[in-house]
């Protein structure tokens, strides 16, 4: 049995050096550590933007100058703003062809197997590496239907118009929280996504966001519009080098569905445990539209992340599928929240939670109803698994409930992985490790289930990797 620990320990361990390992800085522009409002308007002339973009972000500057940090959630005490690096930008431009991506940061996106993914499963792909679009595609077929997939910073430039109406304007305004604001002032980077009436795109669109630069700061903003009838499956992946030094994620992502349409946003962040991920992900919902989350929370020291939905049509629904790993020295403080703000809406709520070791996992969900929204259908379940000495998970479901013509349903349940189970299955032939995975694999299954299969494979072996060091 040692030797097959001995074995799993190493192969974990190579494979997480995809992940935190990093590339020899090659930029053509970083900031000096520290956010200042020459900063904010430096990021804004090297983009040449319009100056209503500038006023967002010296807005979002002083909005973050006056609001303290939260006073719930993990301790943000550690986190000094005045020794991260805001804006890092690679020795690179964006090009449509990755064998023009210069070959370290290709090799980077290799390894991760970001192009063969395209080529076998995906519509389009953006890459982005530090501050910048590295890459970015959309096949001929979408494009000749009108679907826009683009840079966020070229959605600016190409589609002024559309973007001065949705961004950061009635989803996630710029003085929503302390991070938000900080996003807001500078923010660079990320996806743009308008899908035209009634197009349903049958591959996924993914982009894949790398942190490199040590001590630095990662604010890419996702705006995604649905028009009617449309539907589109968004996939987000992330990872982050590991150098011992705090770094900071703290994206946006804003999701447009309008009446009858349907989204699918499904997320694996995978940031190294130097990161704090403070991210912010929320949608508005129409008439009878769909908004789908499914997220995989994993690899960083700390995270808050709760994607919401704002049902503000009648016959909305919202479904959220959530899984958060929490090994050694690890505090993953995630949930989801359904506001039902119009009459037959529904929302369903599952989250799984592991803690591994010592590793803190918070559960926050939020169901609101609204006095306007009757006949609700809602429900929040939250299941967590406790592996190891030490291990935490907290449940904080919240109901606002301001309507009786409603039915609404919340359960919580709590399970260690004890010696009885892996002796069971020791005894039908299994390794000590091979039991707990076994144990481990069962318990995520309807997350698994959600995703596509290269990516349910994907997390499959995230977990398998974090799991390094919990048994044997």
């Amino acid at each position: 049995m040692k030797k097959t620990t001995q074995n799993f320990k190493t192969l974990t361990a190579e494979k997480r050096e995809l992940y935190d390992g990093h590339n020899k800085e090659q930029t053509r522009f970083k900031a000096t550590p520290g956010i200042t409002e020459k900063l904010v308007r430096e990021i804004s002339k090297q983009k040449n933007e319009p100056e209503w973009m500038r006023k967002i972000r010296l807005q979002g500057l002083d909005f973050f100058r006056k609001t303290p940090l939260p006073a719930w959630g993990p301790d943000l005490s550690k986190l000094n703003f005045d020794k991260l690096v805001y804006f890092v930008r690679p020795d690179t431009q964006e090009t449509t062809s990755w064998e023009d991506v210069p070959a370290d940061i290709k090799k980077t996106f290799d390894r991760l197997g970001i192009p063969e993914a395209e080529k076998k499963a995906l519509a389009g792909v953006g890459a982005q590496y530090d501050s910048d679009i590295v890459y970015h595609n959309l096949k001929a077929a979408w494009e000749k239907q009108g679907v826009i997939f683009e840079n966020m910073d070229v959605a600016v430039q190409k589609y002024p118009e559309l973007v001065k109406k949705y961004f950061m304007t009635q989803c996630v305004p710029i003085n929503d929280h302390k991070f938000v604001m900080l996003h807001a002032a500078v923010w660079s980077g990320g996806t743009f996504i308008y899908v035209p009436k009634n197009i349903t795109i049958d591959l996924p669109l993914q982009a894949y966001f790398r942190m490199n630069a040590k001590s630095s700061g990662q604010f890419e903003h996702t705006l995604i519009i649905t028009d009617e009838g449309s539907s589109v499956h968004y996939i987000e992946g992330c990872s982050a080098p590991r150098y011992g030094t705090s770094s900071l994620h703290a994206g946006c992502v804003e999701v447009f569905v309008h009446k009858g349409a349907r989204v699918r946003y499904s997320s694996i962040e995978n940031w190294s445990k130097d990161t704090y991920n403070l991210n912010t992900k929320r949608s508005l919902v129409d008439e009878d539209a769909t908004m789908e989350w499914v997220n995989g929370n994993m690899g960083s020291g700390v995270t808050m992340l709760y994607p919401s939905s704002i049902l503000r049509g009648r016959g909305a629904r919202s479904d959220s599928l959530g899984i958060a790993f929490a090994g050694p020295g690890q505090n993953q403080d995630t949930g989801a929240k359904a506001i039902h703000a119009a009459p037959n809406t529904s929302s369903h709520i599952v989250s799984k939670s592991i803690s591994v070791n010592g590793g803190i996992n918070t559960f926050r969900g939020l169901i609101k109803i609204m006095p306007i929204a009757e006949n609700v259908n809602a429900s929040m379940v939250c299941d967590a698994l406790l592996i190891g000495k030490k291990s935490v998970a907290n449940t904080i479901p919240e109901l606002k409930i301001k309507n009786e013509q409603v039915n609404v349903a919340h359960e919580a349940r709590v399970g260690k992985i004890g010696e009885e189970e892996i002796f069971f299955l020791q005894s039908r032939g299994f390794s000590e490790t091979e039991a707990t995975r076994l144990v481990v694999s069962g318990f995520i299954e309807p997350i698994i289930k959600a995703m596509p299969v290269e990516y349910a494979l994907e997390l499959n072996k995230l977990i398998e990797m974090e799991m390094e060091g919990a048994v044997g």
